[in-house]
């Protein structure tokens, strides 16, 4: 048996999962609580994330109806670029800044500027440094929490902390250490001088984790956590990854050809490559991935975060909106939603605000307003797919993930305004998926072939749902091109985006 962990912005999951029968047999997920200020601030409090993970584990195991001491290994996945600065007890000095904490934009502009600007950071990282990454958060730390700043004993991502609690160990591998900003995702080694750059004062051999293979273990569960989960001694707790590393592995996108949507709090969009990536954008992420390669990627920070928000704005249950979401035409009879509600990432807007454009006495209708955010939200992920160019022109098939994917409206929406057929794996929480075959496939050996490799794991346990299969309808790709152009021609007036 083996254990995939999510740590998301909303709640962490917990799966487990018989690779042997190729069955999930239980799962449980814990909220826990965001931090939200003026000026873009989110944070969370790290400790939050090991009350959930305990809960979880706990309830996960239950439902499985299983012996814990089954348990061979465990995988943790972790939103990305979240700034986890411990002290010399290895206690947070400030509570952790997220991925879609805005309020350090001006810290990331003064540090694009100090690199050389976009060529200087292509240079020196392989990707140009974004408002979100945790490199602005660090400066964002040492210019205004000072105190604070002077305890910093180590840096780790949220993933990363998880990894620590579990194991006592600081580690980091290159997929999630790839959206740090020090870090040079072409040769996958930190960037000492990049630090420097951020954070003078701090000895980067000192507060940098060690970094570890894909395949390689970050340790074994501490032995008094050990005992008090119920494990035998010894587990192995995979290296892990970013959400969007583990989630291209829970979608079987480990090779060539296919494209991994995510219609989450935010959205992204990747598609697998053998080599570094050199986009025509400066918003294609030059990630590495989590099983070796790369996972050039993009990322909007407004998906099911926007349609919540307009969704409770309204009072609905999720039933209500997807009857309001179905009672509105295509085009949402002119109405326009940019949902910059957190500032976007992509578009390259991260002090932006949300509009709602087009309103009329006539068209002003709830159905409408659902829709327009649904399609808006959508309309980003289309901006970032034709961002990523080949990777995504050559792909076959889209695979859905997140919670907007267990939506019909939505999955048929994403395939007609994309143009391209859409499924969703059977296991759409994907990225708690793809930390538990990572963590089997570290259990046995990271072999390159056989029964133990990531191929032949992924071939058994990502299933596709062949009934939310959708292909695009014809009337319906022409009637968005209409719409979409709209919407460009919307963020060209509104926030000077070119068409």
């Amino acid at each position: 048996m083996y254990i995939g962990v999510d740590c998301g912005t909303q709640s962490t999951k917990v799966v487990v999962v018989d690779t042997q029968r190729a069955r999930i047999l239980g799962e449980a997920s814990r909220p826990h609580r965001l931090i939200e200020g003026e000026g873009g601030r989110r944070e969370q409090r790290p400790e939050e994330w090991v009350a959930a993970l305990r809960g979880a584990f706990f309830d996960a195991v239950d439902r499985a109806g299983i012996d814990a001491r089954a348990i061979r290994a465990i995988g943790v996945s972790g939103q990305q670029h979240g700034l986890v600065a411990l002290d010399a007890r290895g206690e947070p000095v400030h509570a952790a800044k997220l991925w879609c904490d805005t309020e350090t934009a001006a810290h990331n502009a003064a540090l694009v500027e100090r690199l050389g600007g976009e060529a200087g950071c292509l240079d020196r990282l392989g990707l140009v440094l974004q408002t979100g990454y945790t490199a602005s958060k660090l400066a964002w730390l040492r210019d205004t929490q000072p105190d604070a700043y002077r305890r910093i004993d180590g840096l780790l991502l949220p993933h990363d902390y998880l990894n620590f609690w579990l194991t006592g160990e600081r580690v980091s591998e290159a997929g999630d250490a790839s959206g740090t900003g020090y870090f040079d995702t072409r040769t996958r080694r930190w960037r000492h001088d990049v630090l420097a750059e951020i954070a003078p004062e701090l000895d980067p051999g000192r507060v940098l984790p060690r970094l570890i293979a894909s395949h390689e273990p970050a340790g074994t569960v501490r032995p008094a956590l050990a005992r008090e989960l119920g494990l035998e001694d010894g587990v192995l707790v995979a290296s892990g990854g970013g959400d969007n590393m583990l989630g291209a592995i829970g979608t079987g996108n480990i090779r060539p050809g296919l494209v991994t949507l995510s219609l989450g709090t935010s959205g992204t969009v990747c598609a697998h490559s053998p080599e570094p990536v050199v986009a025509d954008s400066a918003m294609v992420a030059n990630f590495c991935s989590s099983h070796g390669g790369w996972l050039p990627l993009i990322c909007t920070m407004n998906v099911t975060s926007a349609t919540t928000r307009v969704r409770e704005l309204f009072g609905l249950d999720l039933a209500a909106f997807g009857e309001r979401l179905a009672g509105a035409p295509i085009g949402a009879e002119g109405v326009t939603v940019l949902p910059f509600f957190n500032g976007e990432r992509v578009p390259m807007l991260p002090e932006a605000s949300a509009s709602f454009l087009g309103l009329t006495s006539v068209n002003a209708t709830q159905a409408n307003l659902c829709r327009a955010v649904v399609e808006g939200a959508t309309f980003g992920l289309r901006y970032g797919l034709e961002l990523l160019g080949g990777l995504a022109e050559g792909a076959s098939q889209i695979r859905l993930i997140g919670g907007g994917a267990n939506s019909p409206l939505w999955r048929q929406m994403v395939a007609d305004i994309t143009g391209t057929q859409v499924i969703c794996p059977a296991i759409t929480d994907a990225a708690a998926l793809g930390a538990a075959l990572q963590a089997a496939w570290c259990h046995q050996g990271g072999q390159g072939e056989g029964e133990g490799s990531l191929e032949s794991l992924c071939a058994r346990l990502v299933q596709l749902d062949e009934g939310s299969r959708v292909d695009p309808d014809p009337h319906h790709v022409d009637a968005y091109q209409a719409v979409y152009a709209r919407y460009r021609t919307a963020l060209a007036e509104r926030h000077a985006v070119p068409t």
